[in-house]
């Protein structure tokens, strides 16, 4: 059937509708890859009571900015849903979707304009991971558009040239037959200057440890990698008995070839960041990224929750006579005690558990949060809404839990004063988000 586009939602799907009837305007359609405006034949795949969702077969009428794609992979990789939409347009939507989320989940209209912040569009990932498979040959890719199946690539041109070298490489050893069969997923992390890597290699407990001594002396033959982490994990089967890639990471990586970490420049500072470790994904916008989180916040006591490995620590710490930063993964709160001055104090523990238990004795005049996608939740917020700070600065990857948190941000005596989106994901349906809120 043919469909009007009408708008793109969060998540990279375009939004249509069937056509009208008895009961009133037709039932929603989401369909991928397509523009608002756009014109387009498509195939229902699954209908529910309240949408369906559709295949695009052919563009009717084009969008003015539609752009041909860069990677060839698209379309079929599920790692990106944007780069058939011109960059500039790209941001545009960005915003629009998050000031509707903002509308519909946290009743937020705006008093200012959001400020955007765009990117290089291409080569801007830092940190890249990747599955890999040995059956019925070796591949190496990325999963699938909505599913767990495994797209063998040989290239990404949103991850970093060093990256991508690498990339090849592996494909290299795997094709002689030199990348151990236990071997199930790799990750390549590139410092500031993608000048060097970090390899974290994920194998399967039956692995025998001299074929990943082996393999790692091969990776650190590139003389680029600085050194390389075996973690030993099991791979994490779905609903549909297929394979992913385990998420989570044991306390140590069974095995450590080269340095365990890489030292990362960013904001006129160094950081240590080992495998395992968080650390922002854009290289070009971590400096500006930084800049705007904390603005000038500066003063006597600060916090910073989900700290990770520091990056807005230490910016604090040069503003503030005491800071508190709290992180639970022992990677990142390993490398956070490294790299943090004397006057930070770090504390390993979730978020919601040091709110809820430590908080109330400590007055914070400025909080800075950087949850992952989950964000806050229910518990953190109220116990965050108790503490006495003013000001709070909320660096959101997904608008629909910021939108959620912000809610009760807002009950509680919150306002936004600013709000700023970071393009840290090009060609991709993923935002970051800077709120400052004040009370």
């Amino acid at each position: 059937m043919e469909l009007q586009v009408e708008k793109l939602i969060y998540g990279g799907d375009g939004l249509a509708r069937l056509p009208a009837d008895e009961h009133g305007r037709g039932k929603t359609v989401f369909l991928p890859y397509v523009i608002p405006g756009e014109q387009v034949e498509a195939t229902i795949i699954e209908s529910r009571s309240g949408f369906a969702r559709a295949r695009l077969n052919q563009i009717i009428t084009a969008s003015p900015e539609r752009v041909a794609p860069q990677c060839p992979y698209f379309g079929r990789c599920g790692g990106c849903q944007y780069q058939h939409i011109e960059y500039a347009t790209q941001l545009r939507f960005k915003a629009e979707i998050l000031l509707e989320t903002l509308r519909r989940t946290a009743k937020l209209e705006l008093r200012n304009d959001i400020q955007l912040y765009a990117s290089e569009p291409w080569g801007y990932r830092n940190r890249t991971r990747v599955r890999v498979e040995h059956e019925p040959a070796f591949a190496l890719g990325y999963f699938q558009a909505n599913s767990h199946k495994l797209l063998a690539m040989e290239t990404c041109p949103i991850s970093s040239p060093l990256i991508n070298t690498a990339i090849s490489a592996v494909w290299r050893l795997g094709r002689a037959g030199q990348v151990p069969p236990a071997v199930h997923g790799m990750q390549f992390f590139a410092d500031h200057d993608d000048s060097k890597l970090l390899v974290e290699v994920y194998v399967r407990s039956e692995t025998r440890e001299r074929d990943c001594e082996l393999f790692a002396a091969e990776m650190e033959r590139l003389n680029t990698v600085v050194g390389v982490s075996v973690f030993v994990t099991s791979p994490v089967e779905d609903e549909t008995r297929q394979l992913a890639p385990l998420s989570s990471l044991p306390n140590e990586p069974a095995l450590a070839n080269g340095a365990s970490y890489l030292t990362y420049h960013a904001a006129r500072r160094n950081y240590q960041v080992s495998g395992g470790s968080f650390f922002q994904t854009n290289r070009f916008l971590m400096e500006d990224l930084v800049k705007v989180a904390l603005e000038d916040a500066k003063g006597g006591v600060a916090l910073d929750l989900y700290a990770g490995v520091g990056l807005f620590t230490l910016p604090l710490a040069a503003s503030f006579r005491e800071v508190t930063a709290v992180e639970a993964s022992p990677h990142a709160a390993g490398d956070l005690k490294r790299n943090a001055p004397a006057n930070v104090k770090v504390v390993r523990a979730t978020t919601e558990s040091f709110l809820e238990q430590a908080a109330h004795g400590l007055r914070p005049e400025f909080i800075l949060l950087d949850p992952p996608r989950a964000g806050l939740g229910e518990k953190a917020t109220k116990a965050l809404c108790r503490t006495s700070a003013s000001r709070v600065t909320y660096v959101s990857c997904d608008p629909a839990t910021l939108s959620r948190d912000l809610r009760l941000l807002l009950e509680s005596g919150f306002t936004v004063e600013q709000a700023h989106l970071f393009d840290l994901f090009p060609q991709t349906a993923h935002m970051e988000t800077v709120l400052h809120l004040v009370r």
